[in-house]
């Protein structure tokens, strides 16, 4: 059940949206940037208001069916109510959540798009394979999404694994669903090159980087160093014969970019630019956060690389999210882009931790 405090908050931001809906019946009197404000906002409360609605509604049906639980000696009905009110439980706890997501400060970073790196970590070629397993989930999930990915940048390994992979993803809220997936991600199987039958543990590296623009960030001519080579890979002839990979050194961090995966020296600039400006915002990010004890409290989707957020257990058809300890069957499905509930038990506990309880 929500606090006073919480049912206080969700009511004074109702009460908004007359003013709100006058304001939109007359656009002549709003520059198009305020009309487009103030759609956004009233389209955000007003899904609020249907929430709160249910939230009551649940509320009174449940006052209800406890009544009848007491008034009543009749033994079928009883278990009828008994059911009626475990549904009623459930759904009521859903929109509590549902409402809690919709009260988290906003992070002016949810709307953007993203650069999502995999990288394989401790185990070899199996560690590589399972970098490609997570990568070739998250391209899953973003098509169901309905999403854009573009891959910059790729270094493959054996049997189909990668060692490195960088894609641009766009789309609506693109990093507000996938921030929690950045840290390490840890994997215990048979791997195919095992011939024993013995179970391996490796991991492999996610980072979600935000798209930083060029206000943002800005990179001095003079603070970087570009690098021109024949790209590595298949690509016969063309690798062999025109220098098209480009890698960029920004000078004042010693971040290197490598990006040759396009067959056009330009475009890889491009990217390994797009890339080299996302990381830099990152950096400045996570010194911000780290100067904030609020920020640094909050320990769901804190996105530290070196953080091991997750564990497939394969053997037991297990995944282990080590920030909420929570468990869930069905490997495959997750492999199979099905993240969403995961995801949204992740939103769910940053929300308890916000609202503390």
């Amino acid at each position: 059940m929500l606090n006073n405090k919480l049912i206080k908050e969700i009511e004074e931001k109702i009460k908004k949206l007359p003013n709100i809906e006058t304001k939109l019946s007359n656009p002549s009197a709003n520059s198009s940037a305020d009309l487009k404000t103030l759609a956004k906002e009233h389209s955000e409360i007003s899904t609020l208001r249907e929430i709160y609605e249910s939230y009551k509604d649940y509320l009174k049906k449940i006052e209800e069916t406890d009544q009848l639980l007491n008034e009543t000696e009749d033994v079928e009905l009883i278990d009828l109510a008994k059911d009626e009110k475990e549904d009623l439980n459930y759904k009521f706890q859903e929109t509590v959540s549902k409402l809690k997501f919709h009260l988290i400060p906003p992070d002016p970073r949810d709307e953007k798009n993203i650069i999502l790196e995999v990288r394989s970590g401790t185990g070899g070629l199996e560690a590589a394979l399972f970098a490609a397993d997570l990568f070739k989930a998250y391209l899953r999930y973003c098509q169901l999404e309905g999403w854009k990915t573009e891959i910059l940048n790729s270094n493959v390994s054996e049997l189909g694994g990668v060692k490195e992979i960088i894609a641009e993803i766009k789309g609506k809220k693109v990093f507000s669903k996938l921030k929690f997936e950045s840290g390490v991600h840890r994997v215990q199987r048979i791997p195919q090159t095992e011939t024993a039958g013995r179970i391996h543990t490796s991991t492999a590296t996610v980072a979600i980087l935000p798209v930083a623009d060029h206000v943002e960030v800005k990179i001095e001519p003079t603070d970087i160093r570009i690098d021109i080579f024949h790209a590595s890979g298949a690509g016969g002839q063309h690798v062999n014969k025109v220098a098209t990979a480009v890698r960029i050194t920004h000078l004042p961090t010693s971040i290197t970019v490598v990006c040759q995966d396009e067959r056009s020296q330009f475009r890889n600039r491009q990217k390994a630019e797009n890339i080299l400006r996302a990381r830099l915002l990152q950096q400045e990010e996570e010194k911000a956060e780290k100067a904030s004890v609020e920020t640094r409290r909050l320990q769901v989707g804190s996105g530290e690389r070196s953080e091991k957020i997750r564990t497939y257990n394969f053997p037991q058809d297990r995944i282990t999210d080590h920030r909420i300890k929570k468990n869930y069957n069905g490997i495959e499905r997750v492999l199979q882009g099905e993240i969403d509930q995961i995801i949204n038990d992740l939103i769910v506990a940053q929300a308890s931790e916000i609202f503390g309880d």
